[in-house]
């Protein structure tokens, strides 16, 4: 057992020993490794973590420099933000599984988004971000300016325009800790997240151009940048759930090696995905690691883990781990 670590760490390493638990701690103490051998990491947030208000734990792995860049989806990007001028208009559904059609539709006539056994204040959390982004997107375009979704929502942050808003402890919000350190971000299909619609909406009224927002591709070639400029060490690829958020950023690799013929590229160095998904092949997120060998995103040494259980359980516990709690 490892002395001087926290509770939560002495905890898992006791008790954590076989199975899916067993992989909850060698994926942290490989984790670790990867850090201490001066490697970067690539943490990816799928689903809606940041409605289960991942940021009160993923704020200080992003202080304490233990990932260094993300993607995210576009609700990742926006709910974070919006939980933190919001939070107190939000409301549970611990009986979410037992609500109704008829349920559901009264919701959405009291203007509350669902997700899972949260409910999403309409005008509470978009409406209030929205006047605010909207400023932002214009001042921008009539400057000739085009930026990241993400660092919109960083120049949101930092103005401090929301700050009479905030209902919880900054340190609460991971994208406050990721603007305060101007931390890369990718955020692939941010078009269908609400900031993604309401944008599209102004460019369809005319009122802004698409251009003013960078667009995906743009995303990847930075993304090539920072991988070739990051990689002398090894950069390891934590992936929480599936989708756009873990598989575009992990194609960067074959894009490199294959497309561009950088054939020096190394190939990601260390590789964790936390999935509910039923482990099968022809299912993406439900591929084993070894399969992303042979599209050339993983090396045959690679230290590879899946750890099949929900990422609101596991990825704290792993988070502590690498925090010594």
């Amino acid at each position: 057992m490892t002395k001087n670590k926290g509770e939560i760490t002495r905890f898992m390493e006791r008790y954590y020993l076989h199975f899916n638990a067993a992989s909850v701690v060698d994926a942290a103490k490989a984790y670790e490794e990867q850090l201490d051998k001066g490697a970067k990491m690539l943490v990816s947030l799928a689903g809606a973590m940041s409605t289960a208000e991942i940021g009160k734990i993923f704020g200080e792995i992003i202080r304490k420099d233990k990932v260094q860049i993300v993607s995210c989806t576009g609700a990742n990007l926006e709910e974070d933000i919006m939980n933190l001028v919001a939070h107190s208009h939000y409301k549970r559904v611990p009986n979410y599984r037992d609500l109704t059609p008829q349920d559901e539709w009264e919701l959405l006539e009291k203007g509350l988004n669902r997700v899972t056994d949260t409910c999403i204040p309409e005008e509470e959390a978009f409406r209030r971000i929205q006047e605010h982004i909207v400023k932002i997107w214009k001042d921008a375009e009539a400057a000739g300016e085009r930026y990241f979704p993400h660092e919109y929502m960083y120049k949101l942050l930092m103005s401090g325009v929301l700050e009479k808003h905030y209902e919880i402890d900054v340190k609460d919000s991971w994208m406050y800790a990721a603007a305060k350190k101007n931390l890369p971000i990718v955020c692939p299909g941010w078009e269908d997240s609400t900031m993604g619609n309401i944008f599209a909406s102004y460019v369809l009224k005319g009122e802004l151009k698409a251009s003013t927002v960078k667009s995906g591709i743009e995303y990847m070639t930075f993304l090539a940048d920072w991988y070739t400029d990051n990689s002398e060490n090894g950069i390891g690829f934590f992936q929480i759930g599936g989708g756009i958020a873990g598989d575009f950023p992990i194609c960067v690799v074959p894009m490199l090696y294959q497309d561009m013929e950088r054939t020096d590229t190394p190939f990601w160095s260390y590789f964790c995905q936390i999935s509910d998904s039923t482990t099968s092949y022809g299912s993406y997120s439900g591929a084993v690691p070894n399969e992303k060998i042979t599209w050339g995103k993983l090396d045959l040494d690679t230290p590879k883990f899946i750890i099949e259980s929900d990422a609101t359980i596991v990825a704290p516990l792993i988070f502590a781990y690498l925090l010594d709690m």
